[in-house]
């Protein structure tokens, strides 16, 4: 079984390689206003997830810059997530604002959050 979860992980990241999403194009200043705003943003992920492909490809997709971190392969990360976010689930969205921790998990639910931030640029 840890083969065939293996080999599967393997195969979406490759689809996800060879599919990449076009990033929008905006005007300078939107770009550097979202860039500011997700600037303190984290996505908590385990590379092959294929629900964690579904918020990188969304990231990419809207041109966002957020800092990516694999909580199966680093520990400190996993650990974060634990004790921060209350639960290693991933994918998770760690939103910093206004020195206001958000932790928000369901990949649905976050690339919607992402869509709503052009809006609000």
């Amino acid at each position: 079984m840890k083969f065939v979860r293996w080999l599967l992980g393997r195969i979406i990241l490759l689809l996800d390689f060879i599919f990449t999403p076009s990033s929008k194009k905006r005007p300078s200043e939107q770009q550097l206003a979202l860039d500011t705003q997700t600037a303190q943003f984290k996505l908590y992920e385990f590379k092959a997830c294929p629900f964690c492909v579904k918020v990188r490809r969304a990231i990419k997709r809207e041109g966002l810059k957020i800092e990516t971190r694999d909580a199966k392969g680093n520990a400190q990360y996993r650990q974060e997530l634990a004790e921060q976010g209350g639960k290693v689930k991933v994918p998770c969205l760690r939103i910093e604002q206004d020195n206001k921790v958000t932790w928000l998990y369901e990949s649905s639910d976050i690339v919607s959050y992402l869509q709503k931030l052009d809006n609000a640029a």
